[in-house]
């Protein structure tokens, strides 16, 4: 399991996907593609609403959560610059089962459903990268479970503090618990055991 730590960033990034999104527009879809930003605590996407286009974060980080019937918050992961969002409901013509929020003032771009869609159908490259990024959020997803799963919170906290010494001024106590699924005060209690 050691061998998958790596692979399971808390903050996800993609750059590839980001430069060839750059490279689109500089071409004929440019136009279509448009720049846009949010400022912290905007949310780009609403849970159980109708989705239009596909984001991708530019600049900035975002949370992705889930809010449960209970009112909790429950954050699946968190997008850094080359995350995208927007494609599964695109893709099932569904509602969107999660939000998007900017954690700190977010620049991104918005393409169009129509445009996704063509994209999918005409470019190779683009419909190659698309399936590339979905088996990755799988993978990342079964990877996460397993690990938290098979792991002490105190564990996984010691592995996110290695990852990124500066969390705790990255990410508010409240959205890292609601990641971990445990309360505030479980996190303190844990952090005093973990941070000399």
């Amino acid at each position: 399991m050691e061998g998958h730590l790596s692979q399971l960033k808390m903050i996800r990034v993609n750059s590839t996907f980001l430069d060839y999104i750059v490279t689109l527009k500089n071409s004929s879809y440019g136009e279509l593609i448009t720049e846009k930003q949010a400022e912290f605590g905007e949310k780009i996407i609403e849970q159980k609403t109708n989705v239009r286009y596909v984001f991708l974060i530019k600049e900035g980080l975002a949370k992705c959560y889930l809010t449960e019937d209970t009112g909790e918050d429950f954050i699946q992961e968190f997008f850094g610059k080359g995350e995208v969002f927007g494609e599964i409901e695109l893709i099932t013509n569904n509602i969107s089962f999660c939000t998007i929020e900017a954690l700190t003032p977010t620049t991104y771009f918005k393409i169009p459903k129509r445009v996704f869609h063509d994209l999918i159908k005409k470019d190779e490259a683009f419909n190659t990268q698309i399936l590339e990024l979905m088996a990755g959020k799988v993978r990342y997803t079964a990877l996460r479970h397993s690990y938290n799963q098979t792991h002490s919170i105190e564990e996984i906290l010691k592995s996110l503090l290695l990852q990124y010494p500066d969390l705790l001024k990255l990410i508010s106590k409240k959205d890292i618990s609601n990641y971990l699924g445990i309360t505030v005060r479980s996190l303190n209690r844990v952090l005093k055991t973990v941070i000399p």
